[in-house]
Parts: C-alpha cells; structure tokens; sequence
C-alpha cells in the first residue's frame, strides 16, 4: 500500500510517524530492546505527547534475525498466527556484543548493527558487507483518512538488487516495480490476484525476508520509494525475520526450517494423473474408454481422477457419488485399482444449500456464522453455499468424517480445491480475526485433509492436489498452478508462476496440461506435454474439454507415452530431488537463479529451470517449435538427442515434437530406471547411470533411492581422471553405464560388480 505522494509530500489524509533514534537500549547476552521515539529527543520536554516504539531483536535459529516493532502493545491479537516449528519464541541463539555506541546482534554470519547514538539506521551486515538496512523512515507506523492504523518496514535495496517470490505470483517474474498485496484471491492465472500468497521474497543480495503476518500485507517493491522494498500491515505490530544465506538455496533452507519443511510425497505419484475434466460429460463407462484408450496407445497412467461432478451438481459438498452416474462406486475403484491405479477426487470445503449436509452442518454449528448468529451463505460458486468453520475442531471432525467413508471406499488422495474468497464479515468459532483468517484458511483446510490422509494410509503416502496456499502450506504437497488458459502465453505464465513458487519455499509443483479454460490446439498440446511431465508433478486436466491424448491427433498419442515413459526412467533422480526438497526446502524444479546465483544471465530467466540438480529444461512456447534459452558455462548435452552446446551462450533452435532442449548438466552423472512402464519400480535393479561431459578431475556421488521412495537402495561414486572414467558401488545388483548421450557406449555390469573403469571418449562425447 502507497502512503507517499511521490517523495516529499504524503497522500492526502495520511500521516506517518518514523523511528528517529534510540532513546534507549536493553540487552542482555542474547537479544536487545531499543526504545524508538519518532522525533530526536533534546529536552526533556520532546518525551511528552509523543509515540515511542518498541523494536524487539533476537535470533530463533542460526543465520535469522527476527524484528518486531510494537506501537500500542495493549491491542487485542485474537489470532490465527503462523505456526513457525523453527522458531521457539523463548529462545534467541543470538550473541550481543557492544563496542561503545554501536550494538551488534550476530547468529552465524549474520549481524544487525545498531549506533545508539546516530539517527535511527538499523544494518543487517554478511561476509564484511551490508546486506541490506533500515534507514530514516524505514520503521514506524501509519494512520490514513479512515481512521487506519499501518505498521511499516523499510529495507534498501542495492544497485542491481533482484526481488524475487511472494508466492505464485504470474506477473513480472522479478518484483521489482510490482505493488503487491498478500491477499488470497481466485484470479485465475492472468492477473495480479494470486492463489498461493507468501510474505515472504529473497534477492540476489544473499538474504531472504519473511513477514510474520497472516493477514494482508502491503508489498511496495521499488514501487513507492524505487530504492526500497516496503511491507505494512494494519496492525499495531509488525514482527519480520532477516534470513541469510548466502546462496539462495541455503536462504530457503534456512526459511523452511523456520516455516516447515514439505512433506514427502508418495512415489507413486510421480507418473501421470489423467482427469475427468471439469464441465465434461462422464460417467464410468467414459472413464472405462479413457482407461482403455490409454491402455491400447500404451501411455501408462498411475492417477485416475474425478473432478466435481462426481457427486451431483448443486450438491458440492456431499461427499457422496451421483448414484445416476456412478451407481456402483465402491466396485468401479476396486475395478480401477486391479488395474494399479490410484485415484483421486475433487472436493472444497463449501457445503450447498442443497447438500444434506447443509442443516445438519448448521444445526451443530460447523458452519461459519455472521455477527448475528445466521450462516453466511452466497450464490457465487455454489447455490446457497456455507463454508465450514475449521477452527471448530468438532466441524473439522465431522468434516473429515464424511472424506474417511470416501478412503475406506478406495480413493487415495484429494484434490482440495479452492479456499480463497473467504469472507471477512463473519465470526469464528474460536473468535479468530476475520481479516487475519482470510489467507489463513487454507492452511486449515489443507492441514485437515493431509493429516487425515497421514492417519490413514501412513507418513509418507499422503499427498494432495491443492490450490490455495499460505505460508507453511509447502508442508502439505502437491500444489498446482490454478485456472490458466489454453494458451501458449498461459502456459508461460503458469511457468513463472511455479517458479515463484518454488523461490517461495514450496518444494512441488503442478499445472494443467493442455490448459483449463479452452481447449489446446494440438501443436501446443503437445508443447505442454512435454512441459508437463518435465514437471515435478503431472496430471492432464481442463475445464470444458478433454485431455486424452488422441483427441489432438496420433503424434500427441506419441509424444505422451515416449515423455510419460522418460518420465518413469527419470524417476529414482526425480524421487532423489523430491528427497531434497523434503530434507532441505530446494524445489524440485528450481528457476535459474536458484542454481546459478553469479552467473548475471541467470538472474531473469523465466522461461526455463533446472529440474532436479542436473537436468536443464526449455519448454517450447511456439507453434513452429523455436525456442531460445541460455546455457551457463560449461558442455551441456541433450539427453534425447546427444547433442552438446558450450556455454556460456544463448542459443536458439528449433524442435519437432520429439524433442526439445533438456540438457545434462556438466559433470552430471543421472540414473535412468530400466522400468519404464511404471513410476515405481525397484530402480536400482538395472540401472542405468548416464555420464556426462566429465572433466578430468571430476568426482560425483549418486544416490538411487528404495522402492519405497525414503531410503537409498545403492550408491555410486564416479570420478574422472585423465582419460580415465571409474565408477564404485554399494550395490550388489546389475547395473550400466552410459557415456555421453542416448546413442552413447554402453557398459553392462553384471551383479556384484563393485567397480568399473572405462576410457574416457574425449570431452565426453557419445562417440
């Protein structure tokens, strides 16, 4: 939210009063207090009719600093908060050393600065450097016209500083200029309005930024005062952590261990989610020809899933099937499950009015109510639709009750679809704050089904299709990009959606292949099969249209089953990214910047990532297959083609529809399965280790994980020197080796083998 009127004057209405100096400082060995009025005190007289802030300064974990500022500490705070695991409010493993006037507050290699006696200026300083700081009117608070009271913070950005994240967000991939509101909205993906809203950016200054404020917070990012990023809420508190890295892997790192860390999704899920579709006709025996269509062209598929009208129209939620269409639901899932499909259904946490659900949900008080005791209901959506009030554990009980008859029938997941337009004109069972709720919904919502999901089918095997997100959502995976368009600039737009996200801490990602609205051509159908199942999660799904492959022509039935089919060998160094994100908080698909944090080309670029540590991909956005993307330093080779491009350079070329650019890594050694017709399979029975470009000198482990998708079934050591290429084991099972690219030597090693060595072809080519 803007309060200035370009740089002198304020907005009409608006008065504003900033931290001037510290009045006073309180310290002890591991946190510090200052006493901030907002004019310079000369007399005594100036501590009369005047404000004095509190700034509080500690450490919940090594490498984070948290700020809170407090004008009027006697406001009401009913709630809800963000759960931080990482963060103990009773504890600080800071270290506080003063050096005359000058305070420091240091964890790690991180340090806030403060000269007690100079004008208010707080340093957040790294590595002998400042990271970024707080200056003259970089901490205090607001009050406009309508009587509304704003805290606010300010910190400096530095000459060619980057913002990155605040969720997944489909403008703009850098922030920079953008004016940001963390509000959840269901925009679509074709505006400012976003689905997963995040207070939380990075920057490739070597810091992250996370607001601890579950309701809206007003983003300014170079857009108000062009030197600053500014964050407000209407509150009398606003509470902010400093996270360093310095890479930004280790900020996300660092920010994940604070928020939580994601969930580690079942195995399974890594193959092909196929969809009902929305508004679609269907009924079994249009799933049946789905299921046999697929089963003729010989795409493998491992998610069946029906979106809404499963259950009858005007009825969303009732949690029961249209007897009309699915009369026997618990013999057709047992019918799809013999044929080794999971399946997963659509819900949202609206009950109709039609429901039977509906009086019983407002008799026992599950619904959300107004002030004056009535249901809030509107018509948008759903006829007559309520809203289930989770912070009544009895209604989430009842709630979850009604999805365990749906798991004992045979589902195994849920897509848990919307959750944003949540009123602020209500009351809450546990008297939470309405505007505080608004984002913070979705985090019961999704919390709720996942641990009934945990509790029934066991850690591990729990996973979601979920729309809406705040922060900590990354704990309950997956998430897909929402409503896009079929449309090539909407399948770039869900790209740097994802990629937001992923900077945003959220480890898994999904989109809707062909997208939503509208129906693909079969050029960018085909496009966005690729896109997708390079994606860490994969499911075709559109609104008024079907995605089965043959209705966009016979080389989309290609294109499916050869990428869905890569997608399965790749899948022991897909399951061993999804470890990472699980351990660490590193996306599985990771923009650019986030693995090339010094290569200045890397810092924009939106329309490609790495998947996993090693694998390069550039989705296609045209009709006639030109592409044009940037390789870092380095021999990169395409794994589909064999083809070897050096960078560092930009390089435009153009693709049919069997390839497009996925380039390995320098250096990078990847396990490819034997199993191609399954996600899960025992993958280091067979596999393949696919060795690229090496230089002398080059040493690289490899994990292959277990069956179970939790543990490593082997490990590899590869290492390079001279001509010399020598790969050891754990494993006591057959593997291979193959050097260079698809069309490369390949080298069998029969069970029990412990080490190979091979000649190494020169640059490590396929020839």
């Amino acid at each position: 939210m803007k309060f200035t009127d370009g740089y002198w004057l304020m907005r009409p209405g608006v008065t504003a009063r900033y931290a001037a100096e510290v009045a006073e400082l309180r310290a002890d060995e591991h946190r510090l207090t200052l006493f901030a009025p907002v004019k310079r005190t000369v007399r005594r007289a100036d501590t009369l009719n005047s404000p004095l802030l509190t700034v509080d300064c500690w450490s919940p974990a090594e490498g984070v600093i948290g700020v809170r500022v407090t004008h009027h500490a006697g406001a009401l705070r009913p709630g809800p908060e963000f759960e931080l695991p990482g963060a103990d409010p009773q504890v600080s493993v800071g270290k506080v050393v003063r050096d005359g006037s000058v305070v420091e507050l240091s964890s790690g290699e991180l340090g806030l600065r403060v000269d007690t006696e100079g004008p208010w200026q707080l340093e957040f300083t790294a590595g002998g450097r400042v990271l970024t700081s707080i200056g003259a009117r970089g901490t205090g608070f607001v009050t406009d016209a309508e009587g509304r009271h704003f805290m606010l913070g300010q910190l400096s950005l530095g000459v060619g500083e980057l913002v990155y994240g605040l969720g997944e967000r489909f403008t703009a991939f850098t922030r920079n200029g953008q004016s940001v509101d963390i509000w959840q909205a269901d925009g679509g993906t074709n505006s400012e309005q976003a689905y997963k809203n995040i207070p939380f950016h990075l920057t490739n200054h070597g810091y992250g930024v996370f607001v601890n404020h579950p309701g809206r917070v007003g983003y300014e990012v170079g857009s108000e005062t062009v030197s600053q990023v500014q964050f407000s809420v209407e509150d009398q508190q606003l509470e902010f952590f400093v996270v360093h890295g310095p890479d930004p892997k280790q900020i996300l790192a660092r920010y994940t261990a604070l928020t939580g860390r994601p969930a580690l999704p079942p195995a399974w899920a890594l193959g092909l989610w196929l969809s009902t579709s929305f508004t679609t006709d269907y009924d079994e025996a249009t799933v049946n020809r789905f299921l046999s269509g697929m089963a003729e062209r010989e795409i493998p598929l491992s998610v069946f899933h029906f979106d809404c009208f499963w259950m009858r129209g005007y009825q969303w939620s009732d949690f029961s099937w249209d007897a009309d269409t699915f009369p026997d639901p618990v013999g057709m899932l047992a019918r799809l499950k013999q044929q080794g499909l999971r399946v997963c259904v659509w819900i949202n946490p609206y009950i109709a009015q039609k429901s039977v659900l509906f009086e019983e949900g407002m008799r026992e008080g599950y619904l959300v109510r107004r002030a004056d005791g009535s249901v809030w209901q509107w018509d948008t959506w759903q006829a007559g639709m309520a809203l289930v009030d989770f912070t009544n554990p009895a209604a989430a009980r009842w709630f979850t009750d009604k999805l365990r008859v749906l798991l004992d029938q045979g589902v195994d997941c849920f897509k848990t679809d919307f959750g944003e337009r949540i009123p602020t004109d209500v009351v809450w069972h546990d008297g939470s704050d309405p505007e505080r709720m608004h984002n913070y919904y979705t985090q019961l919502y999704n919390r709720t089904v996942f641990d009934l999901l945990t509790e029934e089918r066991g850690e591990g095997e729990a996973v979601l299709f979920a729309r809406s997100a705040t922060t900590g959502g990354q704990q309950f995976p997956v998430h897909w990009g929402g409503d896009c368009e079929s449309t090539f600039s909407a399948m770039a737009e869900s790209l740097r959606g994802g990629l937001s996200l992923g900077l945003s801490g959220f480890g898994f990602w999904s989109h809707d292949i062909g997208g939503f609205e509208g129906t693909p051509t079969e050029a960018l159908f085909k496009r966005w099969v690729q896109f997708g199942l390079l994606s860490s999660h994969s499911r075709l799904h559109g609104s008024r249209s079907y995605r089965v492959p043959w209705d966009y022509g016979d080389e989309a039935v290609a294109v499916t089953r050869d990428f869905t089919r890569l997608k399965h060998r790749l899948a022991p160094y897909l399951q061993r990214a999804a470890q990472q994100a699980h351990a660490c908080g590193t996306p599985v698909m990771r923009a650019m910047v986030l693995e090339f944090p010094d290569d200045p080309a890397a810092a924009t670029l939106d329309r490609q990532y790495l998947l996993g540590d090693d694998l390069l991909v550039a989705p296609v956005f045209s009709e006639d297959g030109t592409v044009q993307y940037y390789v870092p330093q380095g021999t990169w080779t395409n794994v589909l083609t064999g083809d070897q491009v050096t960078g560092p350079r930009w390089v435009r070329e153009t693709h049919g529809f069997a390839t497009l650019p996925l380039l390995a890594r320098p250096d990078s050694v990847i396990p490819f399965a034997a199993d191609d017709s399954r996600p899960v399979s025992d993958w280091a029975d067979g596999v393949t280790l696919r060795v690229h470009a090496f230089a002398d000198g080059a040493e690289r482990t490899v994990s292959v994980p277990d069956p179970e998708g939790t543990g490593q079934a082997a490990g590899f050591q590869v290492r390079c020197q001279g001509d010399v290429l020598t790969i050891g084991t754990d494993s006591q099972l057959a593997w291979n080796v193959q050097l260079g690219g698809p069309t490369g030597p390949l080298h069998r090693a029969p069970a029990g083998t412990r080490e190979l060595t091979l000649p190494w072809p020169d640059g490590g080519t396929a020839g």
